[in-house]
């Protein structure tokens, strides 16, 4: 596997960011594919200034990329940043979370926006 070196201390701060279960799962559910904000309301059984608090800061550090369609916002991994094949690494270490998205589609609470 050919991979970039990146220097320590953007590693270190994407590491950080990881190391919140919060954040971890985030990134998780966005594995295979975008999520809107109330749907990581539902799914982390969290408060929506909460979840958006998360979401900022992995937005600030370019691991997730925001999509406006309406009056929803979808989130989606950062596939092009520079530190992405440690957030890969880790993905691939941490439970999947597609069921949890497949229950969400199934009560009909996922928002499809295309």
């Amino acid at each position: 596997m050919n991979r970039t070196a990146i220097e320590m201390e953007l590693a270190a701060s994407v590491l950080k960011l990881l190391g919140d279960k919060t954040r971890l799962t985030i990134i998780g559910l966005l594995k295979d594919g975008e999520c809107c904000v109330c749907e990581f309301v539902d799914l982390l059984n969290m408060s929506q200034p909460s979840v958006s608090q998360h979401l900022r800061k992995l937005r600030d550090a370019g691991l997730v990329k925001e999509r406006r369609n309406s009056q929803w916002i979808f989130y989606s991994l950062n596939k092009d940043h520079e530190a992405f094949s440690i957030i890969e690494s880790v993905i691939q270490l941490i439970p999947d979370q597609k069921e949890k998205l497949h229950q969400l589609e199934i009560s009909g609470r996922r928002i499809r926006c295309d």
